[in-house]
């Protein structure tokens, strides 16, 4: 990625962040936060919480592929791919159910476990079914992913929680305020992990043989990288719910344009996921102003005609 592109990106974070703080229903202006005491209020309250959850939702789920993608060795997975994301809205739903007042750091920790488990179990699956049929391992991701997911629903549907599982299987930021959305936060800690272990992930990324051989404890590796995926996968679900095709698509294009070594791939990786989260919740807000469209609607849409442009557009490395 040449010096151009690092500083076009970084102009496009800044103008896409002024975007969000002053794009929506409510009125609000920036030139007025001076003057303006509910102005600044209001931007503290709603529209910066707003645009920070979008940045860390994106930013999070991009790195959650990426892992994930190392640790399967198929570029085809991601959170909502592997069930991941599904097994995370189980331990919410489960939570709910037997500890309804639990706070929301209990049910998030549920579901951190549950998508932990989830995630296990696909890997142990995963992991016999022929490498030379790459496709076969995101159909079976997404064969168990739907399973997961229709059991969610019928639970849902014989306990009458059915509105509360549209919320957590359609990701939208519009409820998303100072004071519920504060567990994003973690996202940050777990992103820089996974760039503090990136050297780590980058040779557990070339298979348990060669791991083992280069000295690297793979073991050990794995389970970190599982809890950082599980962990993301339940804050995300917990906050805003599932957006499905930001862990798929970003790391392709990054690697595509920077290669597979994480040291140097993170940082984008994270900021391209941060901004195609941010610009699709834009999008939404924009299309039926002053209604909105959700998220996950909008990115299932973008991230499809980016999927098809990377199956079938040529692979160009800087």
């Amino acid at each position: 990625m040449t010096r151009t592109t690092r500083l076009a990106a970084c102009a496009a974070s800044l103008v896409m962040f002024l975007l969000s703080l002053s794009i929506g229903a409510g009125e609000f202006s920036l030139s007025r936060l001076i003057e303006d005491p509910e102005s600044l209020h209001f931007l503290v309250a709603s529209r910066l919480p707003r645009t920070l959850a979008a940045l860390f939702t994106g930013a999070a789920l991009s790195i959650a592929g990426l892992i994930l993608q190392a640790m399967v060795r198929n570029r085809f997975v991601e959170p909502s791919t592997a069930g991941t994301s599904q097994s995370a809205a189980l331990g919410i739903l489960l939570m709910t159910l037997f500890f309804p007042a639990a706070p929301i750091a209990v049910k998030m920790l549920a579901a951190s476990i549950l998508a932990l488990v989830g995630t296990s179990l696909f890997l142990m699956s995963a992991h016999r079914l022929p490498p030379t049929q790459p496709y076969l391992m995101p159909l079976f991701g997404i064969v168990y992913g739907g399973v997961i997911g229709a059991t969610v629903t019928y639970i849902g549907w014989q306990t009458e929680l059915l509105q509360f599982i549209e919320i957590w299987t359609n990701g939208e930021f519009s409820g998303v305020m100072r004071g519920r959305y504060e567990l994003l936060w973690g996202t940050v800690g777990a992103v820089a992990i996974a760039w503090w272990t990136a050297d780590r992930l980058t040779v557990l990324s070339l298979g348990r043989d060669v791991s083992i051989g280069l000295g690297l404890n793979y073991q050990r590796t794995l389970q970190l990288a599982l809890v950082i995926v599980s962990v993301v996968s339940a804050l995300t679900v917990v906050v805003v719910g599932i957006i499905p095709f930001v862990g798929l698509v970003v790391p392709n294009i990054v690697s595509r344009l920077m290669g597979d070594n994480l040291r140097g791939t993170i940082p984008w990786v994270a900021l391209c996921g941060g901004l195609l989260v941010l610009g699709c919740d834009i999008l939404g807000r924009l299309l039926r102003y002053p209604y909105e469209i959700p998220v996950s609607t909008v990115m299932g849409v973008v991230g499809a005609l980016l999927f098809l442009r990377l199956m079938f557009g040529r692979p160009t490395y800087a």
